[in-house]
């Protein structure tokens, strides 16, 4: 993970990103959820360039996705490695 990542001040969409090339989005959008999680393990919830990863997900994950990524974290059964 690079040490400092700009954050632009307008984030209208996520950025491209050449690992995901394709127009289908949803590899990027779950890899951004973990990678957000991750950081913020490693980090702690203060590291302000964790929530490039945020504004990434929030951008192109759709709602229900997140809310069931969210409450499987919170149970336990989320299959993602966090």
């Amino acid at each position: 993970m690079p040490a400092e990542i700009h954050i632009p001040e307008t984030f209208g969409t996520a950025p491209f990103d050449p690992r995901f090339p394709n127009t289908n989005q949803t590899r990027y959008c779950y890899q951004s959820y973990l990678d957000y999680h991750r950081c913020q393990k490693l980090r702690g919830d203060k590291y302000e360039p964790c929530n490039y990863f945020q504004k990434v997900f929030k951008s192109i994950c759709p709602n229900a996705w997140v809310e069931r990524w969210d409450d499987q974290r919170s149970q336990g059964t989320f299959a993602g490695r966090i």
